[in-house]
């Protein structure tokens, strides 16, 4: 991780540094930090999915991330003890992310000489 642009925090700001590069943004304010778990973990599953699709006889030099998604998973609950004899709940908030990729394909050229087949007249459609 390279440390090149931070994220601006804008709602949860409390306890969060202030960050030089945060002024950079066009957020309000100068609170901001760079999240190292999650990109090691979105990291590790872009280079297993070029592995998938090397596995798969693709070629990882064309592979592009044509879907990108991520959802909320159920949470893992556990309990914590309290003063006075009190549990309370201590759950994880772990994602679901999913990425497809897809091969670039190598585009078609135009044919520009007029020759050839195509739709020639009026054009008819339905109402």
């Amino acid at each position: 991780l390279a440390f090149k642009a931070v994220v601006p925090f804008v709602k949860y700001t409390g306890g969060i540094g202030r960050k030089a590069q945060a002024k950079q943004s066009k957020a309000p304010g100068n609170v901001g930090r760079w999240p190292v778990k999650a990109t090691a973990v979105v990291k590790d599953l872009l280079s297993n999915a070029i592995a998938n699709g090397e596995s798969k006889g693709l070629d990882a030099d064309l592979l592009y991330i044509s879907h990108a998604q991520c959802n909320r998973a159920p949470p893992g609950r556990r309990r914590t003890y309290r003063a006075h004899g009190r549990i309370g709940k201590y759950a994880s908030q772990p994602a679901h992310i999913e990425f497809i990729l897809t091969e670039k394909k190598d585009g078609v050229e135009k044919n520009d000489d007029g020759e050839g087949e195509g739709a020639s007249g009026r054009m008819i459609t339905k109402k």
